[in-house]
């Protein structure tokens, strides 16, 4: 922590504030005790606003210092956007989080991460690619970021540690505070991958249906690309494509998401995206070519030989799941 203290932490729960102004007002103060002399009519005149709550500061200085501790028993830590370990990406856009909880390890600030989402009810075709691109950026050592939900999410973030890069999950919800349940395991294996699960919302906060809209900036914020593999019109990752688009990143559908596979499968979303102009990614080397990464000959086939390999535990683990023989 730097002489900023805990001040940062203390905007964080300010009441009644959106997340640029909270940026707004730590750059407004130096250290905590400038933060903590200043009145609710100080921060109102710098947001040229009036604020419909009131608050006493030194109240929130105490559920601050308790937050900070107890995040610290339970192995929870907490970046500022003025920290050097905040994302870079993430700083950069219109509405940075003031503050990151993350378990974990977050990621190496001059390295790229691949933005993958889609619904929670894909095609097999969609599923196989998800993971098998997921999967051969994670051999060539791109990680993954995505939401942890099931669906694309999950395949995504499995096909990316198997790869061999380390994943990251952004929640809707507090680090603690798993969700889907069903997905505790594949992010203890986030985690083990040398990741980490990342969120705005204080440790203890439950999933809530409005929380997800706003997490789904932080994916497309730390991501240098966004895939959106398949969605309907009103899946949540749409709204990670409008964010990516903000945002001025890259935006892919992949092709699975464009094909046909029967009237089971809802495409209209990515099909819209494919329409409006988004590029079709094929595979890993579409996204290879557009970041310019070379892969050497033998670094293919060895990519290759694993993608094998991981496809056929991905059919095998499907199998398993549906109570089917291969």
């Amino acid at each position: 922590m730097n002489n900023r203290g805990i001040s940062d932490l203390i905007i964080a729960l300010l009441p009644c504030i959106a997340a640029k102004e909270r940026i707004k007002i730590i750059n407004s103060i130096n250290n905590e005790d400038e933060l903590l002399l200043k009145s609710k009519r100080d921060i109102e005149e710098l947001l040229k606003r009036r604020i419909n709550r009131t608050w006493d500061i030194n109240e929130l200085r105490d559920r601050a210092d308790r937050i900070d501790t107890i995040s610290r028993m339970r192995s929870i830590n907490w970046v500022s956007w003025t920290s050097t370990e905040y994302p870079p990406l993430l700083r950069e856009i219109y509405d940075p989080p003031a503050v990151l909880f993350y378990k974990g390890i977050l990621p190496h600030p001059e390295k790229s991460l691949l933005g993958i989402v889609g619904t929670r009810k894909p095609s097999a075709e969609a599923s196989s690619q998800a993971y098998k691109i997921a999967y051969g950026a994670g051999a060539a050592g791109i990680s993954v970021v995505s939401g942890l939900a099931i669906g694309i999410d999950s395949m995504s973030h499995r096909g990316n540690i198997a790869g061999g890069a380390p994943g990251y999950a952004v929640l809707g919800s507090g680090v603690d505070e798993i969700y889907p349940s069903s997905n505790r395991l594949l992010a203890k294996k986030i985690l083990d991958s040398g990741g980490a699960i990342i969120s705005e919302y204080l440790p203890g906060t439950r999933p809530n249906k409005y929380r997800f809209p706003a997490r789904n900036r932080i994916i497309s914020g730390l991501s240098r690309s966004v895939l959106i593999v398949e969605a309907p019109e009103k899946s949540g990752a749409l709204i990670t494509a409008s964010f990516a688009l903000e945002q001025g990143k890259d935006l892919w559908v992949a092709s699975s998401g464009i094909q046909p596979s029967g009237t089971l499968f809802d495409k209209t979303g990515t099909l819209k995206l494919y329409e409006d102009g988004a590029e079709m990614i094929n595979s890993e080397r579409d996204i290879f070519e557009k970041w310019n990464i070379e892969i050497a000959d033998n670094e293919r086939n060895v990519m290759n030989n694993q993608g094998i390999t991981g496809v056929k535990e991905l059919v095998s683990n499907m199998a398993n799941f549906l109570e089917i023989e291969v």
